[in-house]
């Protein structure tokens, strides 16, 4: 099992390269992917969650993803290869609301998910997003009390 896992962290460590991402300060700049970071959950953000969520206060991202200056962007989750990655979405979630991140990218190395929690659920993605392209991203915010409010009427889709 463990080699599993391995083989697809060697992935995935491919795929955040080709993708953009930095594992170390280059010529294009500082790196931005930090290993195993990690992080404690409070215990009001725990209470958030609800009585039935499970009640781990502190853990390690597997990566976290920096922005441009250096502030937690994206939580990845990584699972190993025989695993389906949407196994870890809630450990995932947890993480990236400790760190104030709303993507997260879920991958067995072979599988992976893009997840923008102000959007809905993750979506099957063939390759990891570049980090102008998750940026791009940030300018879409919907208006939830919009969309609660809504009225949906027999004549919705002509309308719209």
């Amino acid at each position: 099992m463990a080699n599993k896992e391995a083989k697809a962290r060697i992935k995935i460590n491919k795929l955040l390269e080709e993708a953009g991402w930095r594992f170390f300060d280059n010529e294009n700049g500082k790196a931005n992917v930090l290993l195993e970071n990690n992080i404690k959950i409070t215990e009001e953000r725990l209470n958030e969650f609800g009585e039935n969520f499970e009640k781990t206060t502190n853990g390690f991202v597997d990566f976290l993803l920096l922005d441009e200056q250096g502030y937690p962007f994206v939580v990845l989750e990584a699972k190993s290869e025989d695993k389906n990655p949407l196994f870890g979405k809630e450990q995932a979630r947890r993480y990236a609301i400790s760190q104030n991140c709303r993507f997260i990218i879920l991958s067995n190395g072979n599988i992976h998910y893009f997840w923008d929690l102000e959007r809905g659920n993750p979506h099957v993605i063939s390759r990891f997003p570049a980090p102008q392209k998750v940026k791009g991203y940030t300018t879409f915010k919907p208006d939830r009390v919009r969309l609660i409010n809504e009225i949906v009427n027999e004549d919705y889709i002509v309308l719209t």
